[in-house]
């Protein structure tokens, strides 16, 4: 196989320059990789994505029921969204994310996942910002207006993939989501016995679960680990389970 690199596309954003690139890998003999960058940071490749699809396994199989409405935020290659809708119980899934070329990204589908998430009809993008949509009293998650009358639309889940760690943020304006009140007005759009899920970059933190523990019934973390072919042993991420009473 000859060696490839492109990128795919590059577009200024307001929190950078974003681009999704498509490259082979000589030390994997020359497996093609697609990767996203923001500015001069990776953001997420192809070739890691076990902890991705646990966000959704882990949580989902937490929830009871059928007919589901669940909330993916953050997009990234689809690895979530998709895993999430191997769930026959699913009845609809909206995928939030704040960037335009990511969504784009997979409407066009020039990347892997593009097709199957695009062809489900159960699947919405949404171009918002997660973490105004889901805070807000006023907003659903489209980020349309609530009915005064009907009031918001509760979900069964809410799968959070955005930021490195509850304590590492993508944009620093995300830090108060994670806070007693963030996580409090999250959790009002959840129906009783619903699932907030969040993945990790970093160990299981005691002070975060120690947070959870207080918005919600029961809180578990779980450490996902997976090969990783650069060091030639094994690396981990944490989800984070918690169901609300």
């Amino acid at each position: 196989m000859s060696f490839v690199f492109e990128e795919i596309d590059f577009q200024q954003t307001p929190l950078g320059a974003i681009s999704l690139r498509r490259r082979s890998e000589p030390r994997l003999n020359n497996q093609v990789l697609f990767e996203v960058k923001l500015n001069e940071e990776f953001l997420m490749s192809s070739l890691f994505t076990e902890a991705e699809i646990q966000l959704s396994k882990l949580g989902l199989a937490a929830l009871d029921g059928q007919d589901w409405d669940v909330v993916v935020g953050g997009l990234g290659l689809g690895y979530t969204a998709v895993a999430a809708l191997e769930f026959k119980q699913l009845k609809t899934l909206q995928v939030v994310d704040v960037m335009e070329p990511v969504i784009s990204w997979h409407q066009k589908e020039l990347v892997p996942l593009g097709a199957a998430l695009n062809k489900d009809e159960r699947c919405t993008l949404v171009h918002a910002d997660f973490f105004d949509v889901a805070t807000n009293a006023k907003l659903d998650f489209n980020g349309q207006d609530i009915d005064p009358v009907t009031g918001v639309k509760k979900v069964h889940a809410i799968l959070l993939d955005i930021d490195h760690s509850p304590s590492y943020w993508l944009n620093p304006g995300n830090c108060i989501f994670y806070t007693e009140q963030g996580l409090k007005d999250m959790s009002k759009k959840l129906h009783s016995g619903g699932i907030f899920a969040l993945w990790s970059d970093e160990p299981p933190a005691q002070d975060f679960m120690d947070l959870l523990n207080t918005i919600f019934e029961s809180c578990e973390s779980h450490v996902v680990t997976f090969p990783n072919p650069y060091t030639h042993g094994e690396s981990t991420n944490t989800v984070y389970v918690a169901r609300k009473a």
